[in-house]
Parts: structure tokens; sequence; C-alpha cells
């Protein structure tokens, strides 16, 4: 499926109902695909980012930096309690859950494993679900494992976006295979080809 599906796509008359927020979810090989993602998706562009990576919980992380050697957008790892704020990148801190609530509202939690993995795709995709219905998008990059697929199915049930990379070119297609498994997923496309769908379904159309 090539970048020029997103012609076909419906977007929100009302400019109340733009799509509000995008979340990611990535586990093993997520590093190099997120750093195509974000290096694609320009300055000012007008929603907030959030990312799950999964991690070694056992080290200090570096990924905010790491990111943001690729991102053109600002990189930082999430805190409890802030808002989200358009054109940044927020990555869920080793070993917390990443969520989002009213109005962006982001909180960090260190409740039980989900699928043993600590932060979950699938919770901050159901939280963003909650928070902004049709206005989330999800998508889900390499990784192994099917964390994501509960999330996503949350997403689409409320109307949301859901893309997944296609697992065929996906370093590691567990992750993404389960999503498109799912029967949720909107997109499967390949990396390359992501943030400029993400790009046609987020800007403002007179863009």
């Amino acid at each position: 499926m090539s970048a020029d599906v997103t012609r076909d796509v419906s977007r929100p008359e009302r400019s109340d109902e733009r799509y509000a927020v995008v979340t990611v979810a990535a586990s093993a090989g997520g590093i190099t695909a997120l750093g195509v993602l974000l290096g694609a998706l320009p300055v000012g562009f007008p929603v907030p980012v959030l990312v799950v990576q999964h991690l070694d919980p056992r080290h200090q992380t570096v990924i905010a930096h790491v990111l943001g050697r690729s991102a053109q957008l600002p990189v930082k790892l999430a805190e409890g309690g802030e808002l989200a704020r358009p054109g940044t990148v927020y990555v869920a801190p080793p070993n917390r859950h990443l969520l989002v609530g009213a109005a962006g509202l982001l909180a960090l939690s260190d409740s039980e494993l989900v699928h043993f993995v600590r932060p979950s795709a699938d919770l901050l995709f159901e939280s963003a679900a909650g928070a902004y219905g049709a206005r989330a998008i999800a998508c889900v990059l390499s990784g192994t494992g099917k964390d994501g697929s509960m999330g996503v199915t949350a997403v689409k049930s409320r109307g949301g976006t859901v893309i997944a990379q296609d697992p065929e070119s996906a370093e590691f297609k567990g992750m993404p295979q389960a999503a498109v498994d799912s029967g949720a997923v909107d997109f499967v496309l390949p990396l390359e080809e992501i943030a400029t769908v993400v790009r046609g379904l987020v800007e403002p159309a007179d863009l």
C-alpha cells in the first residue's frame, strides 16, 4: 500500500475533530524504526507524539538522546503530570507505563506488567483511545511479542486510525503482525512510508 492512500482517507470536517495525538509502539528493532519515522516528521508538527519503546529497566536510558539525533522534533522522557504539547516527542521511561488523559495530561504508572512488559503499548493506546477517541492515531513498528494488539483494537473501536509497519519489512515482525491479525489496522505500510501517511492525516488540508 503506497502513501497515495492518504488521498482516500476521509478527514474530520470540523476543526475540533482533527487528529490530536500520534502514539507509537516498538520493541526489538524499534530504535532504528523510530529513528526513520521521527526523522521524517517536520518541525512544527501539529500534535504530540507519544512513544513506548521496550527498554531494559536495569539500565539508565539514553533513548531520548539517541532518538533526538534522528528527529527534527524535540525528544524527551515523559514526566507524570505534564501536558503533552504539539511538536514534541514524549518517550515512556524504562519500567514505567505511559498513559495520556484528558487535555493531553501525561501519567506514569508502576502498575503490574502487561503481557510481561512495562511500559505497555496496550495501555498507552487504550488511554489515548479513551482520551481522544476518533482523534487518535496508533502506530505499531518492529518488535517481538504481541504488545499493542489489544490497544489498537481499542483505538479502532473509538473511531481512531491504526497504522502498522509491514511485517515483511520489519526487523522483528511479531508486534506489527499481531496488530494486523487483530483486524483493526487501517494501513499496512513499509517503514519509509509511515511518516508520509501520518502527515497526510494530521496536517491541515490547506497546508
